[in-house]
């Protein structure tokens, strides 16, 4: 674990939030090394954090000692530059199984996932979140999607919660946010920390700065880091016409593209890396493979938006 606290590290961010992809050989195995690689590329290219063995690193794919050793290879390649946050998630118990794992490993903190498939009611995932944030000394991060979506009055009670620092949304209820953060701000105030986790989140993310939301995911970081710091940039210095270019000609096609298939929030960022010249492997089942008409207009995409960055340069 790195000695600065992880909330003062993520509050203002250099760069894009890094969510690497896990790396598999040819034989399906986990490859330790090519993952050191993928990251400390990320690292060097100018992300803020690495979020490790998260939704785009196939979280729900990996044995726990797969788990372990992919989050301890990123803390290797992150060398204390920036903080590396893990995944943890299912029930409670496994969880914090997890969440023990990453510690062992040297992460600076948690993103917890969903619980496993259950709708639970409020007070219950309360009190999921609340023993997962007890169970260790990591700061934690709660992510709303899915099964895990929360009651501005259940988020004041995560705010209150000791070792809950934030609330990554991926369910993209605008309104919902909006009352979450004034709750929050009335009821609550401190440094609570709200990150936007759509897949692919640059699309969205003009209209979370709006609620004062700065904080997001970058998917497309994985493998055209050099268009996520431009729009990073774009959105730090106000400048909006760059941002609507890239917005224009890049994320609504990327956008439009992966959502032509089940699975390519995680499928298609694999395969743009393997484009980008690192053979990180394919994606574990149920996941499947773009089809190669999708993988060539993924290409023909990232080219266009590279050229973008030619024409604002």
């Amino acid at each position: 674990m790195t000695p600065a606290p992880l909330a003062a590290r993520l509050r203002a961010p250099s760069g894009p939030l890094f969510f690497p992809v896990t790396a598999y050989g040819h034989d399906g195995a986990v490859d330790l090394d090519v993952y050191r690689t993928h990251v400390r590329q990320g690292v060097e290219a100018g992300a803020a954090a690495v979020f490790a063995c998260c939704g785009t690193g196939e979280f729900h794919a990996l044995l726990p000692e797969e788990f372990e050793a992919c989050v301890r290879a990123a803390v290797e390649a992150a060398e204390g530059r920036v903080p590396v946050v893990a995944g943890a998630g299912y029930g409670t118990e496994l969880a914090v199984r997890y969440a023990w794992l990453a510690r062992t490993a040297g992460a600076d903190g948690l993103l917890a996932m969903p619980p496993y498939l259950v709708h639970a009611g409020q007070e219950g995932l309360l009190r999921h979140y609340r023993q997962l944030a007890g169970a260790t000394d990591l700061p934690l991060i709660v992510y709303q999607r899915d099964n895990a979506v929360f009651t501005p009055h259940t988020v004041v009670e995560l705010a209150r919660t000791r070792g809950i620092i934030g609330l990554k949304d991926g369910l993209g209820d605008l309104d919902l946010m909006q009352r979450i953060v004034s709750a929050v701000r009335t009821e609550a105030p401190g440094d609570f920390l709200y990150f936007n986790g759509l897949p692919t989140a640059e699309q969205t993310q003009l209209a979370y700065r709006a609620l004062g939301i700065t904080l997001y995911s970058s998917a497309v970081f994985c493998f055209a880091p050099e268009i996520a710091l431009a729009f990073h940039r774009a959105l730090e210095n106000g400048d909006e016409n760059t941002a609507h270019r890239l917005l224009d000609g890049f994320y609504r096609p990327f956008v439009e593209l992966r959502a032509q298939g089940r699975g390519y929030a995680v499928a298609l960022v694999k395969a743009g890396v393997r484009l980008r010249g690192l053979d990180v492997g394919e994606v574990r089942p149920p996941l499947h493979e773009p089809s190669e008409d999708h993988v060539k207009q993924l290409a023909q995409l990232v080219e266009r938006g590279y050229a973008l960055l030619e024409e604002d340069a």
